[in-house]
């Protein structure tokens, strides 16, 4: 599903991204923007937990500075959704090898630092 990704690109069935992405339900939702830049929470990724993965996957970047809230993780824990937080290399990785595997998962990818 995600070709590649290098900083500030992103590839998923060869379509080039060059803003952060969303995937919920295998689809991609591009120009993922933050209500505090790079923090997530639970209001910036809101349209993935609607959807009710089993898992979330989120890619901090290239080096990784992007970072998740207590209250995203706080919420994905009481309503079972397993948070994965790696940097987007990694993330992308991991997303790729849980869609192959079938599970439920969603992801929100940041492409920058």
């Amino acid at each position: 599903m995600i070709d590649k990704f290098s900083f500030g690109t992103i590839t998923v069935d060869d379509q080039i991204y060059n803003n952060d992405i969303k995937i919920i339900n295998g689809s991609v939702v591009p120009d993922w923007w933050r209500n505090s830049g790079h923090t997530v929470d639970v209001d910036d990724v809101h349209d993935i937990l609607q959807a009710k993965p089993a898992i979330l996957v989120i890619g901090k970047g290239d080096p990784g500075r992007m970072r998740v809230t207590d209250t995203l993780r706080e919420y994905t824990e009481n309503h079972g959704i397993t948070l994965i937080v790696e940097n987007t290399l990694a993330a992308s990785k991991t997303f790729n090898r849980l869609w192959q595997e079938g599970r439920n998962v969603a992801g929100g990818f940041h492409v920058g630092c």
